[in-house]
């Protein structure tokens, strides 16, 4: 009997709130702001650091009709910093880097390098193990900053935009010094001119960078 009054109570007060707009309202408030608690508890437990990081690209383009010449992977470099948001073992790691991108070229006409230089918005969903390991994978944005393509018949070489996917691991000292790998595998095009006027070199390419670096905890 107890039970079926409690049931029939609860029934009754929802069906106050689907009638009443007032309570309504009020019941959607408390809903937002147990939401909203939920989310600062969540922010207030979590463990925010930033840092600075930097090392070497090796770097190529992959996909396209390079058939009219060779292409050979070039070193380049990344660095800047990161902001880290842990809670427990996962983490989000927003990072904003400078990249150099490319690859050499052999031609009949000589050897020469087609360099990018992008501001690359990497974030990686982090897993570290009590040891000081970690798996990270996730997307990366990147913005184009310049370009240096000694090619005459290339007005505009490369996008302004350029979307990858990236996966790495690394190992990470309690001091806050680690180091890591990466390898980014690009989503979108990267040539922005047409393959007429390119000397038959097929625009549809991506980029394919290994990044190796170094990196360090300012906090604590």
């Amino acid at each position: 009997m107890a039970s079926y009054l409690t049931n029939e109570s609860i029934t009754q007060k929802l069906k106050v709130a689907n009638t009443h707009p007032f309570q309504k309202i009020f019941f959607m408030k408390k809903v937002v702001f147990a939401l909203v608690f939920s989310g600062l508890s969540l922010a207030v437990m979590a463990q925010v650091s930033v840092g600075l990081k930097a090392g070497a690209n090796i770097t190529n383009f992959t996909g396209g009709n390079f058939d009219a010449v060779k292409k050979k992977a070039i070193v380049g470099f990344h660095a800047g910093g990161f902001l880290n948001i842990a809670l427990g073992a996962i983490s989000l790691q927003p990072e904003l880097l400078v990249s150099t991108q490319g690859a050499r070229i052999d031609s009949v006409n000589g050897s020469y390098d087609w360099k990018v230089t992008y501001l690359t918005v990497p974030v990686m969903l982090r897993y570290r193990s009590a040891g000081g390991f970690y798996l990270e994978a996730g997307p990366q944005f990147g913005f184009k900053l310049s370009e240096d393509v000694k090619n005459e018949k290339i007005d505009a070489f490369a996008k302004n935009l350029d979307l990858s996917a990236g996966a790495g691991l690394g190992f990470q000292t309690k001091g806050g010094f680690g180091i890591g790998g990466r390898y980014l595998v690009g989503l979108s095009k990267v040539g922005d001119f047409d393959a007429a006027s390119s000397g038959g070199i097929d625009p549809d390419f991506k980029n394919s960078v290994i990044q190796v670096g170094i990196f360090f905890k300012l906090n604590k």
